[in-house]
Order: structure tokens, then C-alpha cells, then sequence
């Protein structure tokens, strides 16, 4: 991993935590994803991480049907690195999550490594009244939730997309999920270069201090090898640019966008993905090293192509 000092940010461009009372600039409709997720790229973002919203009320939407609306454009318009979701929404089935990968067949496709607490209702506080009906009753519903990422559910998503050439952004929310990637590595069913995203700040998994980070970083080290993956960061809420700068120093990759963090300083709402890629491009630079292009990327972690895949 230390080999190359080529810095890859993955942009997260709007996710299925944020509910769209919690900021005007959440992408929602097909155009404004397209258009973050082109703008994120031209900011500097080797990949885009994608979701898809009902676009009349902001609610997740995993049909295939939801994501074809704006794939085709982001691919005409970008050469960027397209990374499509297998976790959807926490209240969603696994066969529910893996169709647009499945349907797809993108470069690459996260999968979470392990189920957990995925409580988001501590945001309850900060809102008096919500734009749309779902919203409260969804946020409420997560102090009584587990996002469930069995073994037998993250191997349905391994085989079901084996043969599509996908590689996977492995969400790493805690350190037993490491030792669950760990495994199907020695069982052969994930294969090197993994690229591991950890990830830090959701109630419910390993939190924000700079020793979590270095734990997970040493963690993954010894049971991986440091030869078998690439290692990638994201910091919920205002943890975002503080993570992303101590695992760049670190010899790792990045991730930001407004699935993560609707922020961009203390007390101010980012206004675009672009804003935040922006920045950690700037804190990157800053400490000397490049940013990867999309092509960098896709030779980094091995993928198969743009153009190989099904959209």
C-alpha cells in the first residue's frame, strides 16, 4: 500500500441517512445526483459512491429502476469510477440492496461487513418540524434497529455478483468487521486488493478518536497483510476532515460527500459535494501527496473497466 502515494477520494453524494429536512443542498432527484456526482468528479473524485431517492420525497429508493435514471448520464458526462451501494437503507432486505449491482454490474459495489446498531436518532433533537411525513418515523425507528450484514447475507452479495467481474468497497464499521473480511479472504471468497473503507462516528460502531483510527488501521494490518488491501476513511458528521487528514498522513485513501457529512465548517452547511472534495483535495495537497485520477484508481485497486459495465 505504501508503494504508491496516489491519494484516492471516493464522494459519497447523498446516501440513505440524512433525511432532505437536515439540508436544502441533499441531492434528491436524478439531476441533482447526476450533477453532484459530475461535479464531485470534476473536483477531484476518482470514485462516486451512489445512492438513489424517491425524487418527490427524498425517501431511499434501491429499485434498479431508481438508479437507471441517472447512471447513464454520470458515464456519458464522466470518466469517474462508479460505485454503487449494496447497503442501501438499514430497513431494507439484502435481495432488496444488491439488485442495482447485481442489474449493473458497476467497477465496484460496497458491501457492509457486519451487522450492528444503526442508530441515527440522536438527529431527532436538532429538528422541530420535518418536510416530509417518513422522516421522523424513520430516524424514531432506529433506536430499535440492527442493520443486519450476516454471514449468510454478505455471501448472497458475494456470489450474486461474482461473475460481474465487481470489486467491493468493504464497510468496515467496527473491528469484528475486519475479522468477518478476514475470513472470506481465507475462505477465497474476496480476493486481493481488497479495498477496505473503515468507518467511524455512527452510533452504534467504533467511534471517532485518532486511536480508533490507529487500531483499525494496525487491526487490519495484522489480519489482512498490508499487501492484501487499500485503506479508506470516512468520518461522520464533523469527524470528516479531522479522519480524512490523519489517514492521509497515514498512507491511506478518503472518502467524504454529504451521505457522510452534510457539513463543511462548524455551524455551516456544504453547499455541494464539490465543496467537500475540494477540501480534503486542499488537505491532501497540503501534506504533500497527489490525488489519483480515475484511471490511477482503477489501476490501484484493480478494476475491471468502465467499460464493462451494464448501463
Amino acid at each position: 500500500m505504501a508503494s504508491s502515494r496516489k491519494v484516492i477520494i471516493t464522494c459519497a453524494v447523498t446516501g440513505a441517512i440524512h433525511t432532505p429536512t437536515m439540508s436544502p443542498y441533499l441531492p434528491v432527484t436524478p439531476d441533482e445526483i447526476a450533477d453532484a456526482a459530475i461535479g464531485a468528479a470534476e473536483a477531484g473524485a476518482a470514485i462516486v459512491h451512489l445512492h438513489a431517492r424517491d425524487p418527490k420525497t427524498g425517501r431511499p429508493d434501491q429499485t434498479p429502476e431508481a438508479f437507471a435514471r441517472f447512471l447513464p448520464r454520470i458515464k456519458q458526462q464522466s470518466n469517474v469510477v462508479i460505485n454503487l451501494t449494496s447497503g442501501g437503507s438499514p430497513t431494507m432486505t439484502v435481495d432488496e440492496r444488491v439488485r442495482p449491482a447485481a442489474t449493473f454490474k458497476p467497477e465496484v459495489a460496497s458491501l457492509n461487513m457486519g451487522s450492528i446498531n444503526f442508530a441515527l436518532f440522536p438527529m431527532l433533537n436538532r429538528y422541530k418540524e420535518f418536510k416530509y411525513d417518513w422522516e421522523q418515523p424513520y430516524l424514531e425507528g432506529t433506536k430499535d434497529l440492527i442493520f443486519r450484514n450476516t454471514f449468510k447475507d454478505i455471501e448472497f452479495v458475494l456470489r450474486t455478483c461474482m461473475d460481474n467481474e465487481t470489486r467491493f468497497e468493504f464497510e468496515c464499521y467496527d473491528i469484528g468487521h475486519l475479522y468477518n473480511l478476514a475470513h472470506f479472504l481465507e475462505r477465497g471468497l474476496v480476493k486481493p486488493p481488497l479495498f477496505v473503507q473503515s468507518v467511524f462516528g455512527i452510533l452504534g460502531g467504533i467511534g471517532t478518536h485518532p486511536e480508533d483510527v490507529m487500531m483499525m488501521k494496525r487491526t487490519a494490518d495484522r489480519l489482512l497483510g498490508p499487501e492484501n488491501y487499500r485503506w479508506s476513511v470516512l468520518g461522520a458528521g464533523r469527524a470528516q476532515m479531522p479522519i480524512a487528514a490523519q489517514a492521509a498522513a497515514m498512507g491511506g485513501n478518503v472518502r467524504v460527500g454529504l451521505e457522510d457529512s452534510l457539513w463543511i465548517g462548524p455551524g455551516r452547511l456544504a453547499e455541494s459535494n464539490a465543496q467537500q472534495v475540494t477540501n480534503v483535495r486542499k488537505i491532501i495537497e497540503g501534506l504533500g501527496l497527489d490525488v489519483a485520477t480515475p484511471d490511477e484508481a482503477r489501476d490501484i485497486l484493480k478494476l475491471k473497466g468502465g467499460d464493462k459495465v451494464n448501463f
